[in-house]
């Protein structure tokens, strides 16, 4: 087979990884990749934002499989033209990935579906959003409605932070157009934890626990990144409290996927906080993680070929998902300044699994 996988992270030498272990995989293509996956098959000099070019690269090279990465060639309906051009791909189209598009749009799933997560109110209007604020119980967590590369996500812990968080991201639009909107949500303890469910849009396997680490210093002191490091499977999700998060979130949110119209095949991942109250959804991603990618693939014995083939087949109904008994961690090292300074090679990690480097 001949693969292209969009992207460029510590994610997709991961899938870059898992795939080229596969001897029915004779080509593997990134676009544009990185230094690692480099040595695993051919990288482009293709974006992953540059749908033109891919879809040219696509229709001219005929793959027979492309694997998307990153949210955002997915949010712009990548899946969606690969398909019509009667090329495979794996991820969700352009509706199902408004669930990380937009988080006011997965707020209103999650309240229909009857799905366990933070009360909260969204803002097209800053003044409007620092007079609400100031009737409310602090810390409270200010979001970008639309992407933000895994940092859109502000927790206030008074009035002062609350208006500095508006003023950047609805005023200064630090953000871009993903601040033209935002959620305000009260702040939930607890712990958190990740689970990457893989759908066909009528049944689905979950895939091991994770949890990583999203502040950037040490004792969660400096801010929000999109995760500095991440192991799986996570001891504090028990089976029981799996079972309750596949009874309470992953079949309540693929019944209502379908409910609305929306088609989804790929990757589920649940955000969640684990509250004293029982686990709660923070927020929906419509891809594999990242750094989690990096501790889940190492895990899995089925081959992640056949879990992207059922998926695609509509038959994960009846894949038996085999997973390895051990753990594994990624440490990410990242570039100084990072996240507010970003730039080529802003960050790569390290992957392990029973002491052995991935």
């Amino acid at each position: 087979m001949k693969i292209l996988i969009v992207g460029n992270g510590g994610r997709e030498h991961a899938l870059g990884w898992a795939l080229q272990r596969d001897a029915r995989v004779r080509e593997l293509f990134f676009a544009p990749g990185n230094a690692g996956t480099d040595s695993l098959g051919c990288n482009l000099p293709i974006q992953a934002t540059d749908l033109p070019g891919l879809l040219d690269w696509a229709g001219e090279n005929r793959p027979d499989l492309v694997v998307v990465g990153p949210e955002a060639p997915l949010c712009q309906g990548l899946v969606d033209r690969l398909e019509a051009m009667n090329i495979p791909a794996f991820g969700p189209g352009e509706s199902g990935a408004r669930l990380e598009a937009s988080k006011t749009f997965t707020k209103g799933l999650l309240l229909k579906a009857g799905i366990p997560t933070a009360r909260s109110a969204e803002f097209q209007d800053a003044s409007e959003a620092r007079v609400w604020c100031r009737k409310q119980t602090f810390p409270l967590v200010i979001k970008a409605d639309g992407l933000a590369a895994g940092k859109g996500v502000i927790i206030a812990q008074n009035e002062a932070e609350a208006d500095q968080a508006l003023g950047e991201i609805m005023e200064r639009k630090v953000f871009g157009a993903s601040g033209n909107c935002v959620l305000i949500e009260e702040f939930l303890e607890g712990q958190e934890a990740s689970i990457h469910a893989v759908t066909d849009g009528k049944d689905y396997v979950l895939l091991p626990s994770s949890q990583d680490h999203k502040r950037i210093f040490d004792q969660d002191q400096g801010p929000n990144t999109g995760g500095m490091g991440a192991y799986a499977p996570a001891p504090i999700v028990t089976e029981a409290l799996l079972q309750e998060v596949e009874e309470k979130v992953i079949r309540p949110i693929i019944h209502i996927l379908r409910e609305e119209g929306i088609p989804y095949r790929g990757v589920l991942y649940a955000g969640l906080m684990l509250t004293a109250q029982g686990p709660k959804v923070l927020e929906f991603n419509c891809r594999f993680g990242d750094p989690e990618t990096e501790v889940l693939l190492p895990l899995l014995e089925t081959p992640l070929l056949d879990l992207i083939q059922a998926t695609l087949a509509g038959k994960l109904g009846s894949l038996e998902l085999k997973l390895r008994e051990a753990s594994a961690l990624t440490v990410v090292l990242a570039a100084p300044g990072y996240p507010e300074a970003r730039g080529p090679g802003e960050f790569f990690s390290l992957a392990g699994s029973r002491g052995r480097r991935v």
